[in-house]
């Protein structure tokens, strides 16, 4: 049966969830994170805050699938002095600053030796890139262009005080429990520093998604991933290799705070359930969206999506990786989102779980012919003029209700919002009408 609206209403948020969710966003930008390390570690125990995330610890070296868990990486500081001893490059002032996984260095360069570990965006002057060299032992510096260019000739004194060595990978995990062991995957990467739109936003949003989902009653069994990109979701997959078959559906969190309109990505079936609802839900919002054919490059959905899987999972985002100026850049800060445009992401992930919840097949009880609705109380007592909106959903969900159409199936035919014929659904069914198929 069709579960009474007040068990799972996608509009019943709280008032004030934008600010909520950018406060969250807020508070785990600046921490500087990585794939490994304390940063990753303080992050979860922000989010720990809110929701029993279960902590893993995947010890370096361990085999997974193809790869290999590498050493864990842990900054204290990063830092440039110039010729006359003043410091103008710090990771303490930008986690950017740094080149993610870095070795541990201490010299004194020329400014020539010095610029082959620099790293600088001459279109983008005063933005400071994000890089990263995870699995290739090199140590960098990322500043502003303009910068760079004032730097004079001279003897630069570098210092990356830090770790690399055997440690662990860290992941979060929780699972909010459903009727069934049927499961929905969400799944969002958390390895970026200072970075709002890709990824903390996302972050925010799986916290307080997971929040309203707990308190619900649901149908599906809905798992919340908090993992380091790719080697991340590559780890899951090998520690849970004889399970993923519960996955019904699924979704990448990423880029979820930007004021672009949303954007979704398909998975690799193309035709999924999850892709259906989701391009559903799109087409019947006001505004603009954009939807994407699969492609092997992005987020983490293309190791979900990899073949040796073939998951059901798409992205769900506002404007995709590497299609604003900023991403990737310091620029990609909390100027770059906002509260209305995080609150209207959480809304559009809610109505794609409701439809997911109530996508059922029925079967209509008094098939021969059209069953009367006005003695029922469905159907307004005088004929003539056009059908109600409502109506005319009633006639569509009692007309292909044979146990083969699902409401959604039903809504794509109609061309109708799925809330409205699911709304159709509930009322003949509580008048009688439908039975829930098998």
């Amino acid at each position: 049966m069709i579960d009474p609206p007040t068990k799972f209403a996608a509009t019943a948020v709280p008032e004030n969830i934008g600010s909520q969710l950018f406060s969250l966003t807020s508070e785990l930008y600046p921490i500087p994170r990585s794939i490994t390390g304390h940063g990753f570690r303080r992050s979860l125990d922000v989010l720990r805050r809110f929701l029993p995330i279960e902590i893993h610890e995947v010890p370096s070296g361990t085999q997974v699938l193809d790869w290999t868990v590498p050493d864990e990486w842990n900054l204290r500081r990063a830092w440039i002095k110039d010729p006359d001893g003043r410091v103008v490059v710090d990771s303490d002032l930008h986690a950017l600053h740094v080149v993610g996984y870095s070795e541990p260095v201490h010299a004194h360069l020329s400014l020539a030796d010095l610029q082959q570990h620099l790293h600088s965006l001459p279109d983008q002057p005063d933005w400071i890139p994000y890089r990263t060299s995870y699995y290739k032992r090199t140590w960098g510096f990322c500043l502003a262009h303009r910068q760079r260019e004032s730097m004079r000739p001279g003897t630069y004194e570098v210092t990356i005080d830090g770790t690399l060595a055997p440690g662990h990978l860290t992941y979060g995990e929780l699972l909010v429990r459903g009727r069934t062991s049927e499961e929905v995957l969400l799944s969002c990467h958390g390895c970026h520093p200072s970075l709002a739109n890709d990824n903390a936003a996302g972050m925010a949003l799986a916290t307080h998604l997971a929040q309203f989902l707990s308190l619900r009653s649901l149908h599906y069994s809905y798992r919340f991933l908090f993992i380091p990109g790719t080697i991340g979701s590559i780890t899951w997959l090998a520690r849970n290799e004889e399970t993923v078959s519960n996955i019904r559906a699924g979704l990448v969190i990423s880029c979820v705070g930007d004021r672009g309109d949303p954007t979704y990505k398909r998975s690799r079936q193309g035709d999924a359930l999850i892709d259906r609802a989701a391009a559903h839900v799109l087409k019947h919002r006001a505004g603009g969206h954009t939807i994407l054919d699969f492609s092997p490059y992005g987020y983490d959905e293309r190791q979900y999506c990899s073949p040796g899987f073939n998951l059901p999972v798409g992205c769900l985002m506002r404007t995709p990786n590497g299609k604003y100026p900023q991403y990737h850049t310091s620029a990609d800060d909390l100027n770059f989102i906002d509260a209305a445009s995080m609150e209207d992401s959480l809304r559009i992930y809610l109505e794609v779980i409701d439809l997911l919840e109530h996508d059922r097949r029925y079967i209509n009880l008094s098939p021969k012919g059209e069953p009367q609705l006005g003695k029922r109380g469905l159907y307004r007592a005088t004929g003539g003029g056009d059908l109600a909106t409502s109506q005319l959903a009633m006639l569509w969900v009692l007309n292909q209700s044979d146990g083969n159409h699902s409401l959604l199936d039903i809504a794509e035919r109609a061309a109708m919002s799925f809330t409205i014929i699911k709304e159709a659904a509930a009322a003949l069914e509580q008048g009688g009408l439908l039975q829930e198929s098998e």
